[in-house]
């Protein structure tokens, strides 16, 4: 990031308040309000009317089938995100190439070009390589880019290409297929579909050394690779890619080949494409393609309407930890640290308290036949997080849809712990729940003289060499990880539901003695309302 990096954005954010309902000050880059609507086809004075691009694109979203989107992971990208994301790229001169891979009817590269031409850029000359595989989309899309061909200044090459074996074919050399790029700018908007490790996408982009499990992040990964020193690349995608295993060669990838300039994050999953119901937590990143690492602008809004557009500035070291060797990407939504991150006494890893957390072993439908609704004489308990609540445990559940319990023989075994004290965390947190992180202790007592316990794969837990816990010990895991300060903490890197094990194996603990010290403090206790267990992290870290 430049220099003036901070300077710059301040202004732009300024400058996109417009869109909001503010005073519109657009000195840096963009349009004024009543230029924006003319652009978009909009009326004088007519701001509740949608502009032409967002009325084909709500059209669109509203007649094409949920398993047609799923099946092309397509949504289309909403008007204000759309200008937004035009909004945050630096200002520019010369000529520019715009990649927009995945274009659906337009929508970005439409807010990018109405930005360069209300005077937001000052290119002499835009270029636009739009690759769509959907012929459905194909007229609108045509029909939205020649209306910006009115001064002999911009070029629109649509290909109804797959992006992915056209942009491998150019890095790799094929002669029958021409180079793309490189590109000056990308706006992205690509689809979520995930990738099958035998398909021929996975095997194409292999051929360049690029490895993705899903299409969004080969999108974006092969926009790096045809991107032109100092390449600005804004795009919209899955925030799951800042942590987890799967992600780590994509990250390491895009971190290795530009900066990362800038984060946006909407405080709710559902709303940047609610027209689509889409339930996935959603982030905006600017990348820089061969730039100098400096500082990262977090901004953060609560939808999609950027009313209450907040930022801050944060050292790269702040974003992705130094000695993190998974890479995981933070984003800090305030100035202040993390009062984990400030902590001495936080700062022990598993290995060091002499524990280890796995994914509960038992997965059902392979072991369908030997489960059962009940408890009897042949059975030991089946936990799900079902039978996990802040009361305590509950088992057995009569009427649950889930198996109470599963048969002791000779094929479960192996997939079993034997009874003791356990700290579990459920892996996956419902749409809108306020905590990531829940976790629970599994108490003995509760399951009468059982032998084992088994323990379904939407549970985390923590042992020691696949044996129980102190009880101490896994009573105060419990209560450091049901902190709010903890779960602050996990949705800084964690873009999604989901907690798995290699995130929990990643954290910061405090020492063994303090865990016990934590647990046998619990078991005094009446109660553990969230302000008490709060209150007494703090004791701990001062």
């Amino acid at each position: 990031m430049s220099p003036d990096a901070s300077t710059g954005w301040k202004q732009r954010k300024a400058a996109f308040r417009g869109f909001s309902g503010e005073t519109p000050n657009f000195k840096l880059q963009s349009t004024t309000l009543p230029q924006l609507n003319s652009a978009l086809g909009r009326k004088e004075g007519g701001t509740e009317l949608l502009s032409t691009v967002e009325q084909k694109r709500l059209l669109l979203s509203k007649n094409t089938e949920a398993t047609k989107k799923s099946l092309l992971g397509q949504f289309l990208t909403p008007e204000r995100t759309a200008a937004f994301m035009a909004s945050l790229f630096p200002d520019g001169e010369g000529n520019c190439r715009l990649l927009d891979a995945g274009a659906g009817i337009g929508s970005l590269s439409a807010a990018f070009l109405d930005r360069w031409r209300s005077g937001g850029f000052r290119f002499k000359r835009v270029s636009v390589d739009a690759f769509e595989l959907d012929s459905a989309l194909i007229e609108h899309l045509t029909h939205i880019l020649d209306s910006y061909n009115n001064r002999g200044d911009f070029v629109a090459n649509i290909r109804q290409e797959d992006f992915i074996h056209i942009a491998v074919e150019s890095l790799t050399g094929d002669l029958f297929s021409p180079p793309i790029g490189p590109y000056t700018h990308a706006i992205l908007n690509p689809p979520y579909k995930k990738i099958n490790s035998q398909s021929a996408h996975r095997t194409a982009l292999r051929r360049v050394g690029i490895e993705a499990v899903n299409l969004y992040s080969a999108f974006v990964a092969l926009a790096v690779a045809h991107a032109a020193p100092g390449a600005q690349i804004v795009a919209i995608i899955p925030r799951s890619f800042c942590n987890g295993p799967y992600y780590r060669p994509f990250r390491n990838f895009i971190l290795d080949h530009a900066a990362l300039c800038h984060m946006h994050l909407f405080e709710s999953r559902s709303k940047a494409f609610k027209d689509d119901d889409v339930l996935q937590e959603n982030i905006i990143i600017r990348l820089e393609c061969g730039g100098r690492q400096g500082s990262v602008t977090v901004s953060t809004s609560s939808d999609d309407s950027f009313s209450d557009l907040s930022y801050h500035e944060h050292p790269f070291d702040r974003i992705v930890f130094p000695d993190d060797t998974e890479r995981f990407i933070h984003a800090p939504t305030s100035a202040e640290q993390n009062a984990i991150e400030l902590s001495p006494a936080i700062r022990c890893t598993l290995a060091d308290i002499g524990i280890k957390v796995s994914t509960g072993p038992v997965v059902d439908f392979r072991l369908k036949k030997h489960l059962r609704d009940m408890p009897s004489e042949s059975t030991v308990p089946l936990l799900y997080p079902g039978h996990f609540s802040k009361v305590g445990t509950t088992w057995p559940i009569k009427g649950m849809k889930k198996p109470n319990a599963i048969e002791l023989n000779a094929d479960t075994q192996k997939w079993l712990y034997p009874s003791g004290f356990y700290c579990v965390v459920r892996r996956f947190s419902s749409k809108e729940e306020k905590r990531r992180i829940v976790a629970s202790v599994v108490e003995p007592n509760t399951f009468g003289n059982v032998p084992m316990l088994g323990f379904e794969n939407h549970l985390n837990l923590f042992h020691e060499n696949k044996q129980g816990l102190p009880e101490s010990l896994a009573r105060g895991l419990a209560v450091f990880l049901n902190t709010t300060a903890v779960d602050e903490q996990f949705r800084r890197f964690s873009g999604h539901t989901q907690v798995n094990a290699t995130d929990l194996k990643l954290m910061k603990y405090p020492s063994r003695d303090d865990l016990i010290q934590l647990g046998e403090w619990a078991t005094q206790q009446e109660t553990l309302a969230q302000d008490k267990i709060d209150a007494k992290l703090r004791d701990l870290m001062l």
